[in-house]
């Protein structure tokens, strides 16, 4: 789906998705949970539904009422049913373990740019505890799994994904014996394992922390009743608008949210935005931007509107730590750098990141690379640019947020 945004200021307030982050953890705790548990305030895009269906696969009931989910959870089996992981690389390395709690055959599959997402360290524990796997020369999936996850001392190097220390969370605390996890060669996105330690606390399970991870085996899940907060991710993008368009009011986010990405507001307040929090929203104004330099180490998923807002911004903005964005669902660095020399910004593509120099965007054709967070991030800076700008595989936004376009439209963006 091509879409062309005609320049028009954004203006008003929207209530942001609930985090995309926050309601995998939920709904696999729930899974994991002996009884019923009720997750509200779910928004089904494409990744939450893989997660359900990855439950479904391995016997979990899950049914949809008004705007919540109702998990039946707790008896985990394998149904014989592949596990699709669609394009969610949040599903995939959450699951893998969860299922290798059970014995027997488990098949993961995934599309689009999944397969070629790197599960190594997963593949080095099976190795270790001579646990057999297959996959396709060149390609993670299809993976194809017999045997089972034991509990013992784990290392997992940090500097690739925090997704899989998460998966060994939700799947070591069910196993007889006691693990430990160690992280090594360093730990991007720290926080996201932090939101997983909180969700498993409300659902009974206790991770020790200090140098390691220490989790006690023969635990059990207890169901819960969890309200899935708003997504600071997709803020970002309308706190963006709010800096180079018009006043935008950001409503449903939690203000103690372990969310690593709620740190936008302080990255846009030292390019300048005029970012406050009024009444539990926090509203973003028209602001003169200035280039800075910024370590994404922990918040990589904030790079497309961080460069959205650089290519207004007076200078140079320097961006680093972004080297796990190639293997993101397109190369973001990569795709970044292309569409914003297509709106006349000069933007130097870095082995870890990106150096854009701001200006004005100009008109011109944007390629989503079938990236949610690209063609958001383009269709906020089109509101401000100089010219009307095509987003070609607009459709994308399905992934994360489904009614990005809707929501855009009610701020006043024209959608020809």
């Amino acid at each position: 789906m091509d879409l062309t945004i005609k320049p028009a200021r954004l203006h008003g307030s929207v209530s942001v998705p609930p985090s995309k982050s926050a309601a995998h953890r939920a709904i696999i705790a729930a899974a994991l949970a002996d009884g019923c548990s009720r997750i509200k305030n779910i928004d089904l895009s494409s990744d939450i539904r893989a997660t359900i269906g990855a439950c479904h696969a391995l016997g979990i009931d899950i049914q949809m009422n008004d705007d919540a989910l109702n998990v039946i959870g707790g008896r985990l089996r394998l149904t014989g049913a592949p596990i699709d992981c669609a394009e969610s690389g949040s599903t995939l390395r959450f699951f893998i373990p969860v299922a290798c709690t059970l014995d027997g055959e488990k098949v993961f599959t995934g599309r689009g740019r999944l397969p070629m997402r790197p599960v190594d360290a997963y593949l080095h524990i099976f190795d270790t505890q001579g646990i057999h796997h297959t996959r396709p020369p060149g390609y993670n999936l299809p993976l194809t799994v017999s045997g089972t996850l034991r509990s013992g001392e784990f290392r997992v190097d940090g500097r690739v994904s925090s997704q899989f220390v998460t998966g060994l969370l939700f799947a070591l605390p069910l196993l007889e014996g006691d693990s430990g996890i160690t992280v090594i060669g360093g730990f991007e996105s720290r926080g996201y394992v932090d939101m997983t330690v909180d969700t498993l606390r409300r659902f009974g399970v206790e991770i020790g922390g200090g140098g390691k991870f220490t989790i006690r085996g023969g635990q059990k899940y207890r169901p819960q009743t969890i309200c899935v907060e708003g997504d600071d991710s997709q803020a970002a993008f309308f706190l963006v608008g709010g800096a180079i368009s018009g006043s935008i009011r950001v409503e449903g986010l939690n203000e103690n949210s372990l969310q690593p990405d709620r740190v936008i507001v302080d990255i846009l307040r030292r390019m300048g935005a005029d970012i406050a929090s009024e009444g539990g929203a926090l509203v973003s104004r028209p602001a003169k931007l200035h280039g800075v330099a910024i370590d994404v180490s922990q918040c990589p998923d904030l790079v497309p509107p961080l460069a959205a807002a650089a290519a207004f911004a007076e200078g140079e903005t320097h961006i680093t730590g972004a080297a796990r964005l190639r293997i993101k669902e397109s190369d973001r660095l990569h795709a970044l750098a292309q569409n914003l020399s297509a709106l006349g910004i000069r933007a130097d593509e870095q082995p870890d990141g990106l150096i854009i120099h701001g200006g004005r965007p100009t008109g011109g054709d944007i390629n989503s690379f079938g990236d949610h967070r690209i063609a958001m991030a383009f269709s906020v800076a089109a509101a401000s640019a100089t010219g009307p700008v095509t987003i070609h595989g607009a459709e994308s936004v399905k992934k994360s947020y489904p009614k990005f376009y809707n929501d855009y439209k009610a701020l006043g963006g024209e959608i020809l």
